[in-house]
């Protein structure tokens, strides 16, 4: 019988071998510690100053439309009210034409926000800019800094659901 000699590990492993693993690691393994970071943290990140929130997440439950009251809406969301958050997402102004804003509704995405039947009124966020400001439009991606309220506000001649979120926009950026 014929011993075979054993390669030393350091001739098994090249530089494109380790170069390879590395890209591989990257690939896969940042989608999953995104993952993992949005369960743990329930799609809020305590800053400091400030609350940064996953838009996406916090209007993700079922809301009565029609006759949805505070309680539907779940506690870490409610928590939030009065709080200072920065929100991403897309800037709606209703079909205006207009360059300036000093109100709009921030959605996480115009396109991909209702596959599953129409908006819901938890999907977007009524902003009001501060003072007498006005804020440009951007049709884009946005940061958006400001006051949250967590507030369910009704239609008076209707009585229907107008709001759940109000925010108190001090800032936006395009990102």
């Amino acid at each position: 019988m014929e011993a075979t000699a054993k390669i030393p590990l350091s001739d098994r492993i090249n530089m494109r071998l380790v170069v390879f693993a590395v890209v591989m690691l990257a690939v896969i393994g940042y989608p999953i510690y995104l993952f993992v970071d949005e369960a743990i943290s329930g799609g809020i990140h305590d800053r400091g100053g400030y609350k940064e929130v996953n838009l996406q997440a916090m209007s993700t439950f079922s809301f009565d439309q029609q006759n949805g009251t505070l309680d539907q809406v779940p506690q870490k969301w409610r928590d939030l009210n009065g709080q200072q958050v920065v929100l991403q997402g897309e800037m709606w102004a209703g079909g205006m034409a207009v360059d300036e804003l000093s109100r709009f509704d921030l959605v996480y995405s115009k396109t991909k926000c209702c596959f599953s039947g129409p908006p819901q009124v938890q999907h977007f966020v009524k902003a009001q800019v501060v003072g007498n400001r006005k804020v440009p439009f951007y049709d884009s991606m946005v940061r958006v800094t400001g006051k949250l309220r967590v507030n369910v506000t009704k239609n008076l001649e209707t009585g229907a659901v107008e709001s759940v979120y109000q925010l108190e926009v001090e800032q936006v950026e395009q990102l």
